[in-house]
């Protein structure tokens, strides 16, 4: 016997569907946004190594040379590649728009979002507080 699911029923898990749509965008533009550890590469460093391994290269060994043509294609594909800048403020909106239904409906406290990179001013946009939802 196929039961038939309720139009509440698949109502629910549409909002589900696009509740979940909308945090995993978010989070994965958090992830990949995320600052790294050390100094920022920039166009002018990247250049300047460049430049140092042009110099290196004239006394290095042959195993220390190929790793520095390598390095220095890896710089230059850099410095080709399009910068990437997202821009994450619709993915925000959208995020705080459903946080505290996705919140409630799995359980997921302020603590856990702001551990994860969810910066506190969203949160409490999207009305989410560090008492409770």
């Amino acid at each position: 016997m196929v039961r038939q699911m309720s139009d509440e029923h698949k109502a629910a898990n549409a909002k589900a569907r696009a509740e979940n749509g909308a945090v995993s965008a978010y989070l994965e533009a958090l992830e990949s946004n995320r600052q790294r550890p050390g100094r920022r590469r920039t166009a002018e460093s990247m250049k300047n190594r460049i430049d140092a391994i042009g110099e290196a290269l004239e006394s290095a060994t042959p195993i220390r040379r190929v790793q520095l043509v390598q390095e220095r294609i890896d710089l230059e594909r850099a410095l080709s590649a399009p910068a990437e800048t997202v821009d994450i403020s619709e993915l925000e909106s959208a995020f705080a728009d459903v946080a505290v239904s996705y919140s409630g409906r799995k359980g997921i406290t302020y603590s856990a979002w702001r551990e994860v990179g969810v910066p506190a001013v969203v949160l409490k946009r999207a009305g989410i507080s560090r008492g409770g939802t």
